[in-house]
């Protein structure tokens, strides 16, 4: 008679659990009720103990630093694309980027929430400051974008009005998001896109 030898759980491959981690704690910032995560929390959604997670993070601080990573690789990586689709149009470039952030958003709820700082409340304060500094990144991009062509074909000071109105347009953004993120996502951050880009991109 075989001797039946008892089946061994599979560890995880190396990286595998962080990324666990990571989808798990993007997975509970999709709940709309924005409750604060806890590292007990999210270890209980896992299925292991905190020290388990200190294995692979030093805080929780570093997994949404991580998860912040992801959104600076992911946008810049698409807005990369954009500008060698359309190296020809400013304008172009502007409508699409706009568009490609707030559409990452809706299919990304949960880095919607960390895009707009509800879920770096209470944490460390250099988190904020890097979506900040994101944002910053995000309104030159668009700056940059506006003054190649000029926002208006006979503006009186292009390079003003680039900066206005790619003030303008990061400022759009940032509200959808937080509209997205405030309704429990029930209120699409494109609803009605075209026709609000058409009239901040007038002239």
């Amino acid at each position: 008679m075989t001797a039946v030898t008892p089946e061994r759980r599979s560890r995880p491959k190396p990286g595998e659990r962080r990324e666990q981690i990571l989808q798990a704690l993007a997975g509970m910032l999709e709940q709309p009720d924005g409750d604060r995560i806890t590292t007990a929390a999210l270890a209980a959604r896992l299925q292991v103990s905190e020290a388990a997670l200190y294995r692979h993070f030093a805080s929780k601080a570093q997994m949404y630093e991580a998860l912040i990573d992801f959104i600076e690789q992911t946008v810049f990586a698409l807005i990369n694309q954009i500008e060698v689709r359309t190296a020809e149009s400013g304008r172009r470039r502007v409508a699409q980027t706009v568009a490609m952030l707030l559409q990452f958003a809706e299919k990304n709820p949960g880095m919607a929430r960390v895009m707009v700082g509800d879920a770096l409340v209470l944490e460390h304060e250099r988190l904020q400051h890097r979506m900040t500094l994101f944002f910053d990144k995000i309104e030159a991009t668009l700056k940059q974008s506006l003054r190649e062509q000029g926002v208006t074909a006979n503006a009186v000071t292009p390079t003003l009005e680039a900066q206005v109105c790619a003030a303008v347009m990061a400022a759009f953004v940032r509200g959808r998001l937080q509209r997205y993120v405030r309704s429990g996502f029930k209120r699409s951050p494109c609803e009605q896109l075209d026709a609000c880009l058409a009239l901040m991109l007038a002239g």
